[in-house]
């Protein structure tokens, strides 16, 4: 992403590497007790800085997916009573490295599925709320050591919460349905495998946090971008909501998916890229070869969950308001300006024939109406053509399946609190950009990549103070006595007839009826949630 990289690709990929490490077990018994956790698959020493304890890549697998588990669904974990240390980041997952997703630099491996901790270094007997973050990347890039969602910070602030980040497969490695191929009957799991890994993950943490001090019946996932779309694809799965109470979507839907009939055609492109025939053809293939291949032919936003009917059901939004999550809370929002980020990251001139080609397919899925109401939205928008289209994307990648999801929540019998975040960057065209919001959500202000600056300090405080709050009680307002400005944040539930968001204006965080803000343009673009993203 040339217009928005402060640093060559070589460079960041150095800084990355500077720090990595390999755990090993501890066969000695000369380790510090106090820091050491006991789980089911072994006992795991952290490090501590200052007053916060961190347990980095400990798998939550009993057998990570190389060899002939690749494109197997996650192995669960065995008994182990040996000593492990957890000083350092397990690999990431494999993917083509991005200066834009600094995570995706670190050192890759298939056997990339693990998980890391955050606790205060406290006494006490309260178990505490769980947040567990997982990481955007389009389900094609990103990782948990990306700088600016490092955990240390945000437990800083907020002792009384214990921080999760973890892993999952990406790519063709994490979504590529198999069982159609000549010899495929054996992988019926391969299309959403970086789900699994997800939910795999989740059992681990209920059956072990409580060692590190968290409530195990008090977890909110949250996420951003494909995070954001695996938090609101997990609720669907049968058996999920054991493991999880809470769900923070940002700048992500159950939209970012696609249908069976979608996902064999990216298989097939994939192989015959390769010069592959069969499932056995694919796992002679070196993984460097795999992963540059979808990455030339598959790219964003093609990678994603199979709406395959099994796993997950045909129709997403139907699921919500049928009720699927009635009985989680829910809070979802999105930046004003989303894809802007692209016109930045790509440059403008890079940009447009890709929005051209992007839009353009998503025209061609629409009746003749439909596609005269698009093109008027295009036309109507203010600004310069790439404006028109990143608007338009924003619609339909991002705003409409964000409202709808939310009117689909409250129609099932669920109940969910909606946001709108509108600061913005002081990068050329970034504007209020994806994912502006997440260095200063984890309070990392240093990390300027997307913001180019630091934002105000009391507002981002209140950001965090609200996500954290949501966490513990399923409410993100604010009384005054919390509310690092001292002013009470009242944050109403969206329903069907006010439609209330909380706007997230650097100096002016206030509750808004969403016909005041135009997030979404009923009239012409809010159908198009019936074509999903993919």
């Amino acid at each position: 992403m040339s217009g928005m990289v402060m640093m060559g690709l070589e460079e960041a990929t150095a800084k990355m590497y500077a720090l990595y490490g390999e755990n090993r077990k501890i066969t000695d018994g000369n380790y510090d007790r106090s820091l050491g956790v006991k789980c089911i698959n072994g006992t795991f020493v952290g490090k501590k800085n200052g007053n916060i304890i961190a347990y980095k890549g400990i798998p939550f697998v009993g057998k990570q997916p190389v060899g002939n588990l690749r494109w197997k669904a996650p192995v669960d974990v065995t008994p182990d009573d040996g000593v492990y240390e957890a000083y350092y980041f397990g690999k990431a997952p494999c993917q083509v490295g991005s200066p834009g997703q600094m995570g995706g630099l670190y050192p890759q491996g298939e056997d990339c599925l693990n998980l890391n901790i955050w606790k205060a270094d406290e006494k006490g007997t309260q178990k505490k709320p769980v947040m567990v973050w997982i990481h955007g990347g389009a389900y094609e890039l990103g990782a948990t050591p990306e700088p600016r969602e490092e955990g240390t910070s945000f437990v800083q602030e907020n002792p009384d919460i214990i921080l999760v980040s973890i892993e999952y497969r990406l790519n063709a490695l994490g979504f590529l349905r198999l069982s159609h191929l000549p010899d495929g009957a054996d992988y019926p799991d391969a299309q959403n495998l970086g789900l699994m890994d997800q939910l795999a993950a989740l059992k681990w943490i209920h059956e072990n946090i409580a060692g590190f001090g968290g409530d195990p019946d008090n977890v909110t996932i949250f996420g951003q971008s494909a995070g954001g779309g695996s938090v609101s694809l997990l609720p669907l799965v049968e058996g999920s909501h054991k493991y999880f109470r809470r769900v923070i979507a940002q700048s992500g839907s159950p939209a970012f998916c696609r249908s069976t009939e979608q996902s064999i055609w990216c298989t097939n492109t994939l192989m015959e890229e390769l010069g592959c025939k069969t499932v056995a053809d694919l796992m002679k293939t070196d993984v460097d070869k795999i992963v540059q291949a979808a990455s030339k032919v598959l790219t964003m936003p093609i990678t994603t969950p199979e709406r395959d009917g099994k796993f997950l059901p045909k129709e997403v939004f139907d699921a919500y308001e049928k009720g699927a999550a009635k009985d989680l809370d829910i809070m979802q929002g999105c930046t004003k300006d989303e894809c802007s980020y692209f016109v930045a990251g790509f440059g403008a001139e890079n940009f447009m024939p890709w929005a051209e080609n992007c839009c353009a397919e998503k025209l061609a899925q629409f009746t003749e109406e439909e596609k005269k109401l698009a093109e008027s939205y295009i036309k109507d928008f203010p600004g310069e053509d790439y404006d028109k289209l990143s608007h338009f994307m924003d619609q339909y990648w991002f705003n409409a399946p964000l409202i709808r999801t939310a009117e689909n929540q409250v129609k099932g019998g669920g109940k969910t609190y909606v946001y709108y975040f509108r600061v913005e960057s002081s990068i050329p065209m970034m504007k209020s950009g994806h994912a502006i919001e997440l260095s200063e959500l984890f309070n990392h202000a240093e990390e300027t990549l997307v913001t180019g600056r630091q934002f105000d300090k009391t507002f981002s405080r209140t950001m965090r103070k609200m996500w954290v709050q949501f966490a513990k009680t399923g409410n993100p307002s604010l009384s005054a006595d919390i509310s690092p400005d001292g002013k009470a944040k009242e944050w109403p539930l969206y329903d069907l007839t006010d439609k209330y968001v909380m706007v997230f204006d650097e100096f002016d965080i206030r509750a808004e009826k969403e016909s005041a803000m135009s997030i979404v343009d009923w009239d012409r673009t809010y159908f198009t949630t019936r074509y999903y993203v993919r």
